[in-house]
């Protein structure tokens, strides 16, 4: 399960990064050299590409969670830090005295 999930999430990867680098730039410097003619032709694509690409991103993060929640079971639980340091308390060296 975890390999299928593994694959997908690579996918939505490079799925995202394409339909981000299709898209057309809307901005043009903050809106300066944007006509109308320029809306007119290209609203109905960029309406697909942006919903393409929430639904791709949406995807890509619930298959990063599920990849994240997975994965945490293999691993044992352990101690928190703190209890480590509580526990190696007693562990530290002598500093021994002035030789001279």
């Amino acid at each position: 399960m975890e390999n299928i999930l593994l694959v997908l999430n690579i996918i939505f990867a490079i799925l995202l990064v394409l339909l981000v680098l299709i898209q057309k730039s809307e901005g043009g410097a903050l809106g300066i050299g944007v006509s109308q003619e320029n809306f007119m032709f290209s609203r109905s694509a960029g309406d697909f590409f942006t919903k393409a690409t929430a639904v791709v991103a949406t995807l890509f993060i619930v298959c990063s969670l599920s990849l994240t929640i997975i994965s945490r079971e293999d691993i044992p639980s352990s101690m928190s830090v703190i209890d480590k340091t509580e526990e190696n308390a007693g562990d530290e060296p002598e500093i021994p005295e002035n030789n001279n």
